[in-house]
């Protein structure tokens, strides 16, 4: 028996949702932005890991350490019924840079989950699969939070509620709005880029942190693009992270000037993304971003629309 399953790159946060708003991508070119996990029958536990980025990852075999997608193979293992494990290999195509604020370690676990579930004929709901996803998000990231994983997992953009019956639900988009990604070729661990971030903030931004998600959930179910983009603002985080983000404050500037909607951090960065209506626009930033934010041959440009 053979199973495949894809989970594709993540914007978490979008500004104004920090850890409580998250939107699936795919590039229009039809590049794989995004981890492949296929699952197959074994005499023993076996792991692999091919693609572009793997080599990136070859520390944790020198050092002994385990690859996410083995750990999060032995923990799904670990919630079956002893009578129903089975030994298996897991080949996990790494297509995606470590570190980069698109959701590289969601898209593994997404996959890995995925793919081991339809393997083991389906034993755990949508729920619990979640759960699951945010615990070993939060193995490496420092806490548990879904806003990758959940939109990697169900697609859309997904707002985090954390209420008895539910995860998180998924809200409207602006299907006409392209997203342009640039991750410019230097990885920034979450964990890190989450400790910046002060303990407790003052009154008035929690009010207008509040009032922004508040504001741009409702425009996005009554299609108002105009008031969306007024609050697709991050006031809690990209004061503090874009310091560690080299040409950031330049890139922004000179996408702002170019007359893109919207400029933001993804994730924890140190990807970029930003928005348009206007797809020979999204090219114009394309190109801009290529030439004053890209740092290396590693990093890369994109423009995608939600998944």
């Amino acid at each position: 028996m053979k199973v495949t399953a894809f989970a594709p790159a993540s914007i978490g946060n979008i500004s104004v949702g920090f850890d409580v708003l998250g939107a699936a991508i795919a590039p229009i070119d039809g590049t794989k932005l995004g981890d492949t996990v296929t699952i197959t029958n074994s005499d023993s536990f076996s792991f692999e890991m091919v693609g572009e980025w793997s080599s990136r990852l070859a520390y944790l075999h020198e050092s002994g350490k385990k690859n996410l997608a083995q750990a999060c193979a032995e923990y799904f293992l670990d919630q079956l019924p002893e009578s129903k494990r089975k030994p298996v290999k897991i080949l996990l195509n790494k297509n995606m840079p470590v570190g980069s604020g698109l959701g590289s370690s969601a898209s593994s676990i997404v996959a890995t989950f995925v793919a081991l579930n339809q393997f083991f004929a389906n034993p755990f709901d949508n729920i619990q699969l979640l759960k699951m996803m945010g615990k070993l998000e939060g193995s490496v990231s420092g806490s548990i939070h879904y806003d990758n994983v959940a939109p990697a997992y169900l697609g859309g953009i997904q707002l985090i509620t954390l209420t008895e019956s539910n995860i998180c639900v998924k809200i409207p988009h602006f299907e006409n709005w392209y997203w342009v990604l640039a991750y410019p070729g230097i990885s920034l661990p979450t964990s890190e880029m989450r400790s910046i971030l002060p303990q407790n903030y003052n009154r008035s931004v929690t009010i207008e942190y509040g009032k922004n998600l508040a504001s741009f959930i409702y425009a996005s179910f009554i299609k108002d693009e105009k008031l969306a983009v007024e609050v697709l603002k991050d006031v809690i985080a990209e004061s503090y992270r874009k310091t560690k983000i080299p040409n950031f404050d330049l890139a922004s500037k000179s996408l702002k000037e170019l007359g893109m909607l919207a400029v933001g951090i993804s994730g924890s960065g140190p990807t970029l993304f930003s928005i348009t209506d206007n797809l020979e626009k999204a090219k114009e930033a394309k190109k801009l971003l290529r030439k004053i934010y890209v740092q290396n041959q590693d990093g890369f440009v994109h423009i995608c629309r939600i998944f």
